[in-house]
């Protein structure tokens, strides 16, 4: 529009008609909007790159995008924050009030083994990986049930077993020992009550251990600006434990799967943008509900599959080296798009005359052509220098 102004002013004030169509030409190739174009999907081409390259794989660009303005970050526990991978630690039967044991410590050990064998559960896992190494084998049971965010039940013969934390216990009327229950959670220790026909038989105990990067992915996720909140299904001291361990101030435990969502659902609800960091069957609720979701690597198919990013090392640093490059890239695309209209905001008047009654200024189409070239180098040029990215993490 501006070359067509231009061409029929100057022919109409008496000016050459060469002179108006080379302005009219030089317009149209100088206000090519390629370098505008290509500002943000050279960028994101570049990051998500880039990302990969660091074992961070984001699935869409609106989730690069989105992550970059994240004030929350909601971490599980188990397998996100620890390993993962947790041991037994001790092994208590219970005491009759005579005095008398109610089981041996293989008994005990015998009895948790027949509950957990169907358990997918982590804590199932390490009680059955003891029970192995002690050459015990677990007996077959009937009518197994898992309560999620409580334990399991079954019946080994007529005997009706129960395994699980102190709300199963309560569920099912039997007394346990709170002393015991808050010494071992003061210690980072999640307890687990076994009984049988209603009465207490003994505690395991077992403990997850935290890998060695969370403490500093922590401090990384302050240092952005972030805070930090550990939702978890475990014991509140349990949990308190292990935060205070890693640095985190805001815990929210005793949460059972299907709470998980709506915790996330509450945070949004407060005008928090939210990531939600996990690795299981019950985090996949949350993780599809926050503003992004990023799923542990060597998590569940169930999980990685509703989540935006995936940490394919499962390591909690590359939380913070995510939230980084996306900053990174979005500040890059500001970059671009600034010096493409600011470019053409100086280029496109000069190509159209606006200097040439004054000082007689014309634009060769050459030159025009070789500035909007330019331009579009200039912007890709910028974007390639992502390849570069180091996390200050």
């Amino acid at each position: 529009i501006s070359a067509a102004t231009f061409a029929i002013w100057l022919v109409t004030t008496g000016g050459n008609v060469n002179e108006a169509l080379t302005a009219a030409v030089a317009v149209v190739v100088i206000s090519c909007p390629c370098a505008l174009g290509l500002a943000t999907p050279v960028a994101i081409m570049v990051g998500t790159g880039k990302g990969a390259e660091m074992g961070i794989l984001f699935k869409s660009a609106e989730a690069l995008e989105t992550l970059r303005g994240v004030k929350t970050v909601v971490l599980d526990k188990t397998g996100t924050i620890t390993r993962g991978k947790p041991v037994v630690t001790d092994i208590l039967p219970a005491q009759r009030a005579d005095g008398t044991a109610a089981i041996t410590e293989k008994g005990l050990l015998k009895l948790a083994a027949a509950l957990e064998r169907s358990s997918e559960h982590p804590l199932a896992e390490a009680i059955m990986a003891c029970a192995e190494e002690r050459g015990i084998v677990a007996r077959s049971v009937k009518a197994f049930q898992a309560i999620p965010g409580r334990g399991v039940t079954a019946f080994e013969g007529t005997n009706h077993i129960a395994a699980g934390n102190a709300t199963l216990m309560a569920d099912e009327g039997i007394d346990i020992d709170h002393d015991e229950l808050e010494r071992f959670a003061l210690q980072g220790k999640t307890p687990l009550f076994f009984a049988k026909n209603g009465e207490i038989m003994g505690i395991i105990a077992v403990a997850d251990e935290v890998k060695p990067t969370s403490t500093d992915a922590i401090a990384a996720l302050r240092r952005l600006g972030i805070q930090s909140i550990m939702l978890t299904g475990d014991n509140e001291l349990t949990a308190r434990a292990i935060a205070e361990r890693v640095g985190v101030a805001n815990v929210i435990a005793d949460v059972l799967p299907a709470d998980k969502e709506r915790v996330v659902r509450e945070l949004q609800a407060a005008g928090q943008t939210v990531a939600m960091v996990g690795d299981g069957i019950n985090d996949s609720p949350a993780l599809a509900r926050a503003d992004v979701g990023l799923a542990i690597g060597a998590g569940t198919d169930v999980a990685k599959e509703g989540a935006d990013v995936v940490l394919m090392r499962s390591d909690l640093l590359d939380v913070a080296r995510a939230i980084e490059l996306s900053r990174a890239v979005i500040r890059n695309i500001k970059q671009d798009l600034f010096w493409a209209l600011f470019y053409n905001s100086l280029g496109i008047p000069l190509a159209a005359g606006v200097f040439y009654p004054m000082l007689g200024w014309q634009l060769s189409p050459m030159f025009g052509a070789a500035a909007m070239s330019l331009s579009s180098l200039c912007v890709v040029g910028n974007a390639l220098r992502l390849r570069g990215f180091k996390p200050r993490t």
